[in-house]
């Protein structure tokens, strides 16, 4: 695979470049985007959640899966966020120090169907024949998005013009400027151009594809067994985060991580956040289930991307997790 041959062939040029901070309570995350879907990470560092568990965080956001892991695999950061497929990728590419699956965020896809039209009475067969501006390939979005179409009887490939050529910061500036029918977007794209009146949400590709480990904090192995108390100390604060968001009102969260989105008004944010909530987008704990991770494998597998299933118990840490729970009250 492309991202795969990108991913390592970086790491290798890039490797030496960052420190692991290993010795250092300073951890260092990788951001895959900035994305409203994240607020929970942002509520950690804003609530002061990973300072009372004695961590410093430096957060980057290194645009794009292929980018978040080259970083992570060159010791540039020592967490990624970023969904779960690239460390199977990068695990079947032959990896030597696979990356780990250690505190789930997101459970379940963050994007939304927008039709540029009004429709009363939506029902998927609309989509038949439309041109749909889709997200790239091998990227959960879109993986996510053909497997909701295919549950409705409809082939993304033969039933419709599928237009995937389009890079993730250009997808919704396309559709804007008149590119496609319908698009899928992720918030608070979603809810502005709905404000605008450029589009209309229609559907929710989150709630058709179900649960699945969509965004996680992963790291290397190497990492975790020099850095047990780090990791814990880090699912301590992730946790507490996610009790805080489950607790709190759209309207605190909001205002909470404002700072990260000093662009996008206010009720733009509340509104986006209370879509996620509603739609249980938030993980409640940090733990990557069995049932979660096989319905990720099922859609990456449906997409044609994976040839050999990674099994849960391979990629996948629920030791921090658990603990967190057990003792964050």
């Amino acid at each position: 695979m492309l991202l795969l041959a990108i991913v390592l062939a970086a790491a290798a040029a890039l490797a030496g470049c960052g420190n692991g901070g290993s010795d250092k309570k300073l951890v260092r995350i990788g951001e895959v985007t900035r994305s409203l879907f994240y607020a929970p990470q942002y509520v950690a560092i804003e609530k002061g959640f990973f300072e009372e568990e004695g961590l410093e965080i430096e957060l980057t956001t290194t645009p794009g899966g292929d980018k978040t892991m080259t970083a992570l695999l060159s010791n540039v950061i020592d967490v990624a966020l970023v969904g779960s497929e690239t460390s199977i990728y990068v695990y079947q590419q032959g990896a030597e120090d696979p990356v780990i699956n250690f505190a789930q965020l997101t459970q379940t896809d963050g994007t939304f169907l927008v039709a540029r039209e009004k429709v009363d009475n939506f029902d998927w067969s609309m989509l038949k024949g439309s041109v749909f501006l889709g997200q790239r390939v091998g990227g959960m979005p879109q993986m996510a998005g053909e497997f909701s179409l295919k549950k409705h009887g409809i082939d993304p490939h033969n039933d419709m013009e599928l237009i995937q050529n389009i890079d993730f910061a250009n997808i919704a500036p396309a559709f804007s400027s008149g590119t496609g029918d319908y698009v899928q977007l992720f918030e608070p794209t979603a809810s502005i151009f709905e404000k605008e009146g450029r589009g209309h949400v229609v559907a929710s590709f989150g709630t058709e594809s179900g649960h699945l480990p969509y965004t996680v904090f992963m790291t290397k192995n190497s990492f975790i067994e020099k850095n047990k108390d780090t990791v814990q100390a880090f699912t301590n604060a992730v946790y507490k985060a996610q009790k805080w968001v489950e607790e709190n009102s759209a309207e605190a969260i909001a205002d909470t991580v404002l700072p990260y989105f000093e662009n996008v008004d206010r009720d733009i944010l509340i509104s986006s956040i209370d879509r996620y909530k509603q739609q249980g987008s938030f993980a409640a704990d940090p733990i990557v289930d069995e049932a979660e991770w096989n319905n990720l494998l099922d859609i990456i597998t449906e997409a044609g991307e994976l040839e050999t299933r990674t099994e849960h118990g391979v990629l996948v840490n629920t030791e921090f997790a658990e603990a967190a729970i057990a003792e964050v009250k």
